[in-house]
């Protein structure tokens, strides 16, 4: 938490000093929120999925509808900014409500480090660059962390709170079903259903965004973020789109030797392949031993694996490391994670080698600034640090599930492991 607080304290000096935020923020300096007012301007103006090809669900329109003011985009959403304070308002009171029921639920699990992850959390690189872009996750976080962070006690209301954050991120269906690993089948029918509640409701408000149009639009997306290779290893959580530089625009063997060209052509596939086989085997002992592992640790390995695979953006880190933080600090496998977590959320940099330097406004400062912008240690170490905590995560699981054996057998049952006498399983 140390190390997160001085870096938070760097942050606040540089941008005093230069009039913006430093690496790893977004090079963009005059982009500051245009993830939530980009987005909110085609809620309110048509094409959102037949000209922009959003791959937004419709209640991110619908929300962004109903928090905003309609007049501010009748030209573009640069303008909207400085005139919907609605949506400037929402934006930060959501940020709020994120480090708020974060550290509720670190609180319920453990009071003794809630404060310091919940501050760790609050003030981490994650959630701060989730700010800085004014990215819906501010808003479908508040719903992950209700639904998966024990503050619920209503099954119905968790259910909507599971379909909420999906309808805001699709990707979040992978913690969700970690309910089948521990059989319970009702929780998951709920969560279903609520999320396609949810999306029809919204489908229907908004008028716009079949599941076709989400499908086709998705496709769209992976092919053009797999070309811009710059902003997708500035801030990632894998090392898969560093493949990427060997195949684009990027000519990496006159930079660089081609004989680390080949080895990182070589090593990342393998390194994300053992990521997959080990979460694989934890799957398969979560579903055999359905009490070896916590329903929050299966969780963590389907989002985590899906991270390590591609990179949906650095403050996906997110959800993970508020999953992480839920673990206790016992045995060495979760220890490892939590360290990881903690250095993942310090928000700072080290730039080795500089690109270019361009002049531009900076709408945070309302000052004209240099933007230097260059190859930072963090690049490379961010998706190892990922890498690390989920082999430490899925080497306890699997662990956990060895030693489960030991006490009973395994089963392969698809109904609950609760027998009807009343036993706590007939496994």
């Amino acid at each position: 938490m140390g190390g997160v607080l001085l870096g938070v304290i760097n942050v606040i000096d540089r941008f005093i000093v230069d009039g913006k935020l430093p690496q790893p923020f977004i090079f963009d300096i005059n982009d500051t929120f245009m993830d939530w007012f980009n987005t909110a301007y085609w809620a309110h103006n048509r094409g959102a999925f037949d000209v922009w090809h959003t791959v937004y669900p419709p209640l991110a329109f619908v929300f962004l509808r109903l928090f905003g003011i309609g007049t501010c985009y009748r030209s573009d959403a640069i303008a909207a900014r400085d005139c919907d304070w609605i949506g400037i308002v929402t934006i930060l009171v959501s940020y709020c409500l994120c480090a708020l029921v974060a550290y509720l639920a670190f609180r319920r699990r453990d009071r003794r480090t809630a404060i310091i992850r919940g501050l760790a959390f609050a003030l981490g690189l994650p959630l701060l660059f989730t700010l800085e872009r004014g990215n819906l996750i501010l808003v479908a976080f508040i719903f992950f962390a209700l639904a998966h962070g024990e503050l619920l006690t209503s099954r119905l209301v968790r259910a909507f709170a599971v379909a909420i954050s999906i309808n805001f991120k699709p990707y979040l269906l992978l913690p969700a079903l970690a309910s089948a690993f521990r059989r319970d089948w009702r929780k998951l029918e709920l969560a279903g259903i609520a999320t396609l509640g949810v999306y029809l409701i919204t489908f229907a408000a908004y008028g716009a965004g079949t599941l076709t149009e989400l499908k086709d639009n998705a496709a769209t997306w992976l092919q053009l973020t797999g070309t811009l290779l710059w902003e997708q290893v500035y801030y990632s959580t894998s090392y898969a789109p560093f493949l990427g530089f060997d195949t684009y625009r990027f000519p990496a063997r006159d930079f660089v030797p081609s004989g680390i060209v080949d080895w990182m052509s070589f090593a990342i596939p393998i390194l994300i392949h053992t990521t997959q086989l080990l979460a694989l085997l934890s799957l398969a002992g979560a579903w055999v031993q359905p009490r070896a592992l916590e329903v929050t640790r299966i969780s963590t390995i389907l989002l985590g694996t899906y991270l390590v695979g591609q990179s949906p953006g650095g403050y996906t880190l997110t959800f993970l490391l508020f999953l992480v933080f839920l673990e206790p600090w016992r045995r060495v496998g979760p220890a490892i994670a939590l360290t990881m977590a903690y250095l993942l959320s310090i928000p700072y940099d080290h730039v080795i080698s500089m690109i270019i330097t361009l002049t531009g406004d900076s709408w945070l400062s309302g000052r004209v600034v240099e933007t230097p912008f260059g190859i930072s240690l963090g690049i490379f170490i961010r998706p190892g640090l990922v890498v690390i905590m989920m082999w430490a995560l899925m080497a306890d699981s699997i662990a956990l599930v060895v030693a489960a054996h030991r006490e009973t057998r395994p089963t392969f049952r698809l109904l609950p492991w609760s027998d009807p006498k009343g036993a706590e399983s007939v496994l």
